[in-house]
């Protein structure tokens, strides 16, 4: 702990007040919300469910006889408790300290180098899916450009066993993570996983540079995903005109803006987060571009923006030929996603 107003929870010789210690000092921190943190670190901690925390927490239960409940020995599982507890008091996002994020229906495992999914990429992939549903698509081509652990694209795989999708992401160390995640919901590709997985980006590698000049693929069932430059007209030249709906939430946080929160800063990679210009539009609009040639006449897109760009992106999309652009709001009621179908049908 880097708080040392607060016990060590080791300390502490119930639950109770371990918890309510090591909450105390990761709002001290900053951290909101410290205290449920704190359930969730030890559960993580201990290999159990937070509502075993919570339990422990109500009836009283010793630090001993919680932990004797616990898989690991209970001073290793202290000993990752405090860790964990410390590198959270210094902002670092609880995702990567537990290695896994949740997503809809789905847990993936994030850490250094992939960006963290929020909650509002959930309510993208909704709208999509609702879309589809209205209009009887029961084996939808889509395709998640910018896939970073790949979220969007391995949840409209699960949630739509009949759909074919295609999830693009250029940056090698994001693709770690993608692949991980997609090996484990969907199943094995093949033995190139594994290198791919373990390969030295550092002096080269089976992935090319984040230059995108190697285009890389691997197949896991209905999900299909290329390592590849989502702006270049050659990646999935093959589906042009072709493809149902695509999701996609590319970096588009304005350089003017930046953000401010210690979870975000240093620790989400720049590559998923600047849109490329001061108002952070220049990338989001250059997708368009690709899209609008990936989509079959009547395809839906659905992307995920910064409150701010909705009225430019409207216009943006207008202008590059799609119809009934809306801009469609966030759970806080923020402008969040365009929407808009490709004209032509």
């Amino acid at each position: 702990m880097t708080d040392n107003r607060f016990n060590e929870p080791s300390d502490a010789s119930d639950v109770r007040p371990a918890v309510i210690a090591a909450g105390a000092a990761l709002e001290h921190a900053g951290v909101e919300h410290g205290e449920y943190e704190a359930v969730l670190l030890l559960a993580w901690a201990a290999g159990c469910e937070p509502g075993d925390v919570r339990r422990a927490m109500l009836m009283g239960e010793t630090m001993d006889v919680f932990l004797s409940h616990c898989a690991g020995m209970p001073q290793s599982v202290l000993a990752r408790f405090d860790d964990a507890l410390s590198r959270r008091c210094t902002r670092e996002p609880l995702q990567y300290i537990t290695g896994s994020a949740p997503f809809r229906y789905l847990t993936v495992s994030v850490g250094p180098g992939v960006f963290i999914p929020r909650p509002e990429t959930e309510q993208a992939v909704q709208l999509a899916l609702d879309w589809l549903k209205s209009h009887g698509i029961t084996a939808p081509k889509a395709v998640d450009l910018c896939a970073g652990s790949g979220v969007i694209g391995l949840s409209i795989a699960t949630e739509l066993p009949r759909s074919e999708v295609w999830a693009v992401e250029l940056e090698p160390q994001a693709l770690r993570w993608t692949l991980r995640n997609a090996r484990r919901i969907c199943g094995d590709a093949d033995s190139s996983v594994d290198a791919a997985m373990t390969s030295d980006y550092s002096s080269g590698s089976a992935l090319g540079s984040a230059s995108g000049s190697a285009s890389s693929s691997w197949d896991f069932g209905n999900y299909h995903l290329v390592h590849a430059d989502a702006l270049n007209p050659a990646t999935l030249q093959a589906l042009d005109g072709t493809a149902d709906i695509v999701v996609t939430n590319p970096p588009y946080v304005p350089l003017d803006t930046p953000p401010e929160q210690p979870e975000v800063v240093g620790w989400d990679p720049d590559t998923a987060l600047y849109g490329g210009s001061g108002d952070g539009l220049h990338i989001p609009v250059l997708l368009l571009r690709r899209i609008r040639t990936l989509l079959r006449p009547g395809g839906l897109i659905v992307m995920e923006h910064d409150i701010t760009q909705g009225a430019a992106l409207r216009e943006a999309a207008l202008r590059m030929g799609f119809v009934r652009p809306r801009t469609e709001p966030d759970l806080t009621g923020r402008d969040r996603f365009l929407v808009a179908l490709r004209d032509g049908q």
